[in-house]
């Protein structure tokens, strides 16, 4: 009779420890068909173009710094040390970039105005697109014969909430932004993120757009329209259902592992009188 509860117990305290402590292998990794995703991948990828109220950071270069002076006169006239771009330029420190000083912003029509050459349109277009466009202006206007034009994103940016380790708002600091970009800088899903329920909430020209997407398959996240994130794209990572479970008042439901370990210890604690009792 002693060896029967003792198989009891044994039995109890394996099946919660399996219960609670295993989670599933195909709810925590990604990409797990990954394998084919890669042929997707081309057919979306995109660069990001600027948007009204998009802000941007335009330098002109040349062999005449009087004439560049013209058309960077802040820039010029600061003795600001700089910070190497992406693009091989210099880029003003965070203390100059956060006055804005020789930013342009995109006005509703899609214009800047630029010193000189006056109202650009630059909507739609993407940051190289913006130095050649401002180039080619300066030339044909006889404004500068060899200018050298290089173009930074100021203000752009992705929100990432929910499931992750470091929640927040992060600069887009390339020119090609991806989903798996935003998880990284967020510092990785927690483990009660639900790798099957991520969204990314996009403005659209009739409101938001929302797109779902499944992080355990590399073909739903290559395939999808917001595997390049856009400046303004909200990404959230849905609790899993455990973390629902334990969200309750004093967080001991059914749903929740604490409360099957609890069970588990009364059910040992009877096992244990009970088989004294017969003893």
């Amino acid at each position: 009779m002693k060896s029967k509860f003792f198989g009891l117990e044994l039995c109890l305290l394996v099946m919660i420890l399996f219960g609670t402590s295993c989670a599933n292998i195909k709810d925590i990794a990604y990409m797990q068909d990954a394998g084919n995703a890669a042929k997707i991948h081309a057919s979306y990828e995109q660069s990001i173009t600027l948007k009204p109220d998009d802000k941007v950071l335009i330098l002109v270069n040349c062999r005449d710094p009087q004439i560049a002076a013209i058309f960077n006169p802040i820039y010029y006239n600061r003795r600001i040390a700089g910070a190497e771009t992406l693009s091989g330029g210099y880029l003003p420190t965070s203390s100059y970039a956060s006055e804005n000083v020789t930013s342009y912003t995109v006005d509703s029509n899609g214009d800047i105005t630029f010193p000189i050459l006056g109202k650009v349109h630059v909507e739609g277009l993407r940051r190289e697109e913006v130095a050649s466009t401002i180039q080619q202006k300066l030339v044909e206007s006889n404004q500068v014969k060899d200018p050298v034009v290089m173009v930074e994103f100021t203000n752009l940016g992705v929100s990432v909430l929910g499931e992750v380790k470091n929640p927040g708002r992060f600069r887009l600091d390339k020119d090609r932004f991806t989903i798996l970009d935003a998880i990284s800088v967020a510092g990785d899903l927690t483990i009660y993120g639900d790798r099957h329920n991520l969204t990314v909430v996009r403005k659209g020209p009739e409101g938001d757009i929302f797109y779902k997407m499944d992080l355990t398959s590399g073909q739903n996240i290559y395939a999808s329209p917001a595997f390049f994130l856009q400046q303004g794209d909200v990404v959230y990572v849905t609790p899993n259902k455990k973390r629902a479970g334990d969200s309750s008042v004093n967080g001991n439901t059914v749903k929740s592992a604490s409360f099957w370990v609890s069970v588990a210890s009364f059910l040992t604690s009877v096992a244990v009188l009970v088989n004294n009792i017969i003893k």
